[in-house]
């Protein structure tokens, strides 16, 4: 059984607090600004207001979310900047999943390897009958 989550996991940072706004074209995707707060709610003028790209691909394998910062001062410029960073983050993802494909043909199930004891069935490998000898 899983021991209980430390209590300190759910201390709520007030230093950190912004007010999400979501924007949407209802075609290309969503943009959040994310606007530093104090502790009252109001804006804290001490920190950058942040911009944040959502939109998803239609893939093969069904929909792929992508989420990307938007280097924008502005509304207007996170609009103008949307579809370049969409890309970007596109091209990035399609990367790291080649990567990870890479990895994972990479590495070769040799018989007898699995489990790192005496393979499928054997000691220790969690198979019903492990080390059973006639």
């Amino acid at each position: 059984m899983s021991s209980m989550p430390d209590q300190e996991q759910f201390k709520f940072d007030k230093s950190s607090l912004v007010r999400e706004e979501v924007f949407t074209d209802l075609r290309a995707g969503q943009i959040r600004r994310l606007t530093p707060v104090d502790a009252n709610g109001r804006d804290d003028t001490d920190k950058p207001v942040r911009y944040v790209g959502q939109t998803q691909v239609m893939t093969n394998a069904g929909a792929l979310p992508l989420s990307f910062e938007l280097e924008a001062d502005s509304l207007e410029a996170a609009c103008e900047a949307f579809a370049d960073e969409a890309r970007k983050s596109l091209e990035e993802t399609m990367e790291e999943l080649k990567r990870m494909q890479r990895e994972s043909q990479s590495s070769i199930m040799v018989p007898g390897q699995e489990g790192g004891q005496g393979g499928a069935g054997g000691p220790g490998s969690g198979m019903p009958g492990g080390g059973f000898k006639l």
